[in-house]
């Protein structure tokens, strides 16, 4: 009988659910592996914690898995949404984390799924959670995951450019998104183009 390596059960069965939000939004396909692998490269440039930059990892594989429940037509959606569609989409986190919690993962990988909405200043979703009350892990996804969206083409805006993205994290540096993740991701992002 083979023996089963459980990384690589757990990297099979990540890949598949990446799959399944690909084929469910194709509009946003490749989001996941983006946010995921941005997530890891923040969190490696922090100070190298690797359980910290491999939880942020996968919990980027996996965070939008609650999209498989709304509707595609309101995902791929070229125009505005509604107040409807937007109360639709905002569930996603949730149903993320129902989907997510009883699986076999270390619970900061779940926390960071479920609070990668959240904004410091208590704005976000799904549970209004402010400062303290978010943990790293959330606020390193919450950036990438906001970066990532930024950057590529969805049916309802083009890619921004690098210098929008950093002009929209400057302005929302310290209320909605960790100053430190914002400065690191800016320092990568210096690295890269240099």
């Amino acid at each position: 009988m083979r023996q089963v390596d459980s990384n690589l059960t757990i990297n099979s069965l990540v890949q598949v659910v990446d799959n399944m939000v690909d084929l469910h939004d194709p509009t946003a396909a490749g989001h996941q592996a983006g946010v995921a692998l941005l997530a890891r490269a923040i969190a490696q440039e922090m100070g190298g914690n690797k359980d910290l930059a491999e939880s942020v990892y996968l919990a980027g594989r996996v965070h939008d898995i609650g999209k498989i429940m709304i509707p595609s037509e309101i995902l791929s959606s070229p125009y505005k949404l509604t107040h409807i569609q937007q109360m639709v989409v905002m569930q996603h986190p949730q149903l993320s984390y129902d989907m997510l919690k009883s699986a076999d993962l270390p619970g900061n990988v779940i926390d960071a799924v479920y609070q990668h909405h959240e904004r410091l200043d208590g704005s976000g979703y799904p549970r209004g959670l402010s400062s303290a009350q978010i943990p790293m892990e959330s606020r390193i996804l919450a950036v990438a995951d906001v970066v990532q969206a930024m950057i590529t083409s969805r049916s309802y805006h083009q890619p921004m450019g690098v210098t929008s993205v950093l002009e929209e994290l400057d302005a929302h540096r310290g209320t909605l998104y960790d100053s430190s993740v914002v400065d690191i991701y800016k320092r990568l992002v210096s690295i890269k183009n240099s």
